[in-house]
């Protein structure tokens, strides 16, 4: 049995997660004092968002110093004492690796900048091509070209993602040298999980190339040296230890690489991050865009990831929140009438899929989108930059702002509700993000909501340890065409779990085969009442149940 398919892992978004400072920003101690909270969840890792020095341009995505923290978040001795405190609690730390762009700040580009030819080699420089356009027309990630003038030269530094963040030369061996010496860095330190953000695009096409699409995707994701050089960072690094847990960001990725990416026979990462499943309500493909979510769509990705994962010996990462993305109770359910049966639905649906769940700080109490009024109240780069260039495409101002109360990365990025004090009880500073204005009901100590989806969350984290056909049954599906209701079938040792998941606010009916029916089937956990196991089995407004059948 792997060391990992029992764990569950909790992210902490640190600049909102809980100021001890009272500078209105999150930071170690605050994490530190919170470990009995998280240690009465049952988690068995907690991973941290960058809190290196950084110009926090893109929240710290931007590092200036990998082996270093940034002043805002502490000092090394809170994070030895974080470390150490976490330990006591059984909670390793999960720290994330950026290793596919450095800030511009950073003493490497600088040194670039500053003539030093070594240094130059570390990112990807081009000149303008003959006809005086850029070196390829490639778009960033956050809008715009990917290309921006180096310095005084005459040549252009690639950056897929903000114009802060200047992309490395992975082909450069000097450059991986480097990258491997801050991650065993910080597993001598006693890190013990690693999450390496954007991993799948470090390997660029060698000859730099104009994309037929005008995007570029092709020249950068999912390449075949990539899995050559997470090989060998494995090898240099972190698989020289037994038990630490990996996982990558995978952006635009396929289950075919999925399978080689956390295949262990491959010696690449534990597990792997896709999106696919979270992009069901872009329309036309389009994040800044409102619709309904595709709920076939969502069954049939997340099954094809289940389906191949298994066959392939792949391991998923599952999750429906994080940093990145808006609240997904705010997007596939209904916060309002049916908050509690939203949020433990939701949960219970990946927490007995086959993989590792993930929980996002204040997905356990049932945290929403803020639903903010003014644009102002949102600091996220990627949503000033879409707010722009909506309205340049002729979008109306309360369209667009309809659009970012959907879409905004800022949703998951509002202060922790710790209780209904003011500021909700993170800081007793003005915080650096307005706090939801529902923080009064949602909140650690609300009994009414928040606890119930808690103790619901502490209950499916328990289930996982107890029980090894969560940990390593097989995957199969029911009705994948069923309108409302996800169900599937895990098997294991002659056992099996069928999990029945209602995604609307109607009753709704799924016919259970006879040959489950013939097993002796006991009720596991729903967020409804105690049911029996029938041939026609009807589930309420967002109910979820499970079944032990033997």
């Amino acid at each position: 049995m792997s060391t990992f398919h029992d764990k569950v892992i909790y992210q902490a978004y640190p600049k909102s997660f809980k100021d001890t400072s009272s500078n209105g920003i999150g930071d170690l101690n605050g994490i530190k004092e919170k470990l009995p909270y998280l240690a009465d969840l049952g988690i068995d890792m907690l991973w941290l968002n960058p809190f290196y020095k950084s110009p926090q341009n893109d929240n710290g995505y931007d590092v200036a110093d990998y082996t270093s923290i940034d002043p805002i978040f502490g000092t090394w001795d809170d994070f030895d004492g974080l470390i150490s405190e976490a330990n006591s609690y059984g909670i390793d730390l999960m720290l994330d690796m950026v290793l596919n762009h450095t800030s511009t700040e950073h003493e490497w580009f600088q040194k670039a900048l500053a003539g030093d030819k070594k240094y130059q080699d570390y990112y990807i420089l081009r000149e303008l091509q003959e006809d005086g356009s850029l070196p390829t027309n490639w778009e960033s990630k956050f809008g715009g070209k990917a290309w921006s003038k180096f310095g005084d030269t005459d040549k252009y530094y690639l950056h897929l993602y903000d114009v802060t963040q200047a992309d490395l030369n992975w082909r450069n061996p000097e450059v991986r040298e480097e990258l491997y010496k801050v991650v065993n860095f910080w597993l001598e330190k006693g890190v013990k999980g690693l999450r390496f953000d954007v991993i799948n695009v470090i390997g660029k096409d060698e000859i730099l190339e104009d994309a037929e699409d005008g995007v570029g995707k092709s020249h950068y994701t999912d390449t075949p040296i990539v899995h050559d050089y997470i090989q060998e960072l494995n090898k240099e690094t972190f698989g020289r230890y037994e038990d630490i847990v990996t996982v990558g960001e995978m952006s635009s990725t396929t289950v075919e690489n999925g399978v080689k990416y956390s295949n262990p026979e491959r010696n690449e990462l534990s597990m792997i991050f896709s999106f696919h499943h979270l992009k069901v309500d872009y329309k036309d493909g389009e994040k800044w865009s409102i619709m309904p979510f595709d709920f076939i769509e969502l069954k049939k990705i997340l099954h094809e990831w289940q389906e191949g994962m298994v066959e392939g010996g792949g391991w998923n990462a599952l999750f429906w929140n994080n940093h990145d993305q808006p609240r997904a109770n705010s997007r596939f359910g209904d916060v309002e009438n049916y908050p509690v049966e939203t949020s433990t639905m939701l949960a219970q649906t990946i927490h007995l899929l086959r993989g590792t769940p993930y929980i996002y700080q204040g997905e356990e109490i049932g945290m929403t989108n803020p639903n903010y009024e003014d644009l102002d109240e949102y600091v996220d780069i990627e949503t000033h930059n879409a707010y722009k260039k909506m309205r340049e495409d002729g979008i109306s101002h309360d369209e667009a702002m309809a659009i970012i109360k959907e879409k905004s990365r800022d949703n998951s990025r509002t202060p922790m509700q710790w209780d209904d004090s003011k500021n909700a009880g993170f800081s007793d500073a003005e915080p650096w993000l307005k706090v939801a204005d529902n923080y009064k009901n949602i909140n650690t100590e609300n009994t009414d909501v928040s606890q119930a989806i808690r103790d619901y969350y502490k209950t499916l984290i328990r289930l996982r340890k107890d029980i090894p056909i969560i940990q390593e049954g097989s995957y199969d599906v029911l009705e994948l065409e069923h309108p409302s209701i996800f169900a599937y079938v895990r098997e294991y040792e002659g056992e099996k779990l069928l999990v029945l998941n209602h995604f609307y606010g109607e009753d709704d009916t799924i016919t259970i085969p006879d040959e489950l029916l013939n097993m002796d089937a006991s009720y596991l956990i729903g967020n409804g009442s105690e049911r029996k196991l029938e041939k026609e089995f009807k589930l309420g407004p967002y109910e979820t149940a499970a079944f032990l059948l033997k």
